[in-house]
């Protein structure tokens, strides 16, 4: 019963942490806030709870509720802050230049500071770590900052060892050891953390002000909690880039450890070299993504591991 428990928990750590703790903290906000304000409307007053109980029931179904939601809703959520979704193509290439050209002055300053020897070794380090949160490949580079923090290690597979985790990821995850599939999660439960509160937040702004405006009440705390809360989405979105780093280990962690297990549940031997190792890769990439040819077996002869023996009958069976 009690590895039951701890597996179900286990597997809930990141939809709790991720999205349903920080959904709690800005469904408090609003009850502080706007739910004073429309405590006199004939219907809220009709449908609040009367004791604490069911006040903190309610917070506790709310939350859980809307965190299960926004845990659905993750990967839009995702992509309208890393720049691919519903933004204008002008504002999309506008973001990628601007990023190009931020990346290339971090870049010749790290240079700079090497070679004059210029500088402090934790300045060099910290500038080394912004220069990390970009994608190697310039025509990688994305529109946001968390963009291009996601993106660099999306493309740590294919830029080492031609692996598309983007196309073999359940793959990839499902033949990994469970600790560095396990760090994988965890790691990005941080980032899911911020990104629920930076949307949270923007929920409890327009929330409160609406409210406000309807009752026609004091306007002092809900102008005061929409500033506070205006001036800390910058913070938490930084956070979130910030907590890439750790997610991005862990994938390269991913990615280094899980490729051998991968290739010998794909029925393939992993090639002692490294240029043969990216080309049988590269065929497993365009097997997934294109339509079968008959090419395709003289391809893969090569790295196609030899099948294993028909047991004996007659000998012991293994311990």
């Amino acid at each position: 019963m009690g590895d039951i428990a701890k597996g179900v928990l286990g597997g809930a750590w990141s939809l709790l942490v991720g999205w349903v703790l920080p959904t709690a903290l800005n469904f408090a906000v609003f009850l502080l806030t706007a739910a004073p304000s429309l405590r006199d409307l004939a219907l809220v007053r009709r449908l609040w709870p009367s004791t604490e109980g069911d006040t903190a029931l309610l917070l506790l179904v709310a939350a859980v509720l809307l965190g299960l939601t926004l845990n659905a809703l993750q990967v839009p959520l995702y992509r309208v802050l890393e720049g691919y979704l519903f933004w204008p193509s002008r504002a999309y290439a506008h973001g990628c230049i601007r990023h190009r050209r931020k990346k290339r002055n971090l870049v010749n300053q790290l240079q700079t500071l090497r070679q004059e020897r210029r500088g402090t070794t934790t300045q060099r380090s910290l500038l080394e770590e912004r220069v990390s949160r970009y994608p190697i490949e310039d025509d990688q580079i994305a529109p946001t900052r968390l963009g291009n923090a996601i993106r660099r290690f999306e493309e740590y597979g294919h830029n080492r060892y031609r692996l598309d985790t983007q196309a073999l990821w359940n793959e990839l995850t499902g033949t990994a050891p469970d600790e560095v599939r396990r760090q994988v999660e965890a790691a990005r439960t941080s980032v899911d953390f911020f990104v629920a509160l930076f949307y949270g937040h923007i929920a409890v702004m327009l929330s409160t002000a609406a409210a406000a405006v309807y009752s026609g009440k004091d306007l002092a705390l809900p102008v005061t909690t929409t500033a506070g809360l205006l001036l800390l989405l910058p913070i938490w979105y930084r956070c979130a880039v910030a907590s890439t780093d750790e997610w991005a280990a862990a994938v390269r962690a991913l990615v280094n450890v899980g490729r051998k297990p991968l290739a010998t549940s794909l029925g393939l031997e992993l090639p002692q070299d490294l240029t043969k190792e990216r080309e049988m890769w590269t065929l497993v990439a365009r097997m997934s993504r294109r339509p079968y040819r008959d090419v395709a077996a003289t391809a893969f002869a090569p790295f196609r591991s030899e099948p294993l023996p028909p047991p004996c009958p007659r000998c012991p069976p293994a311990l």
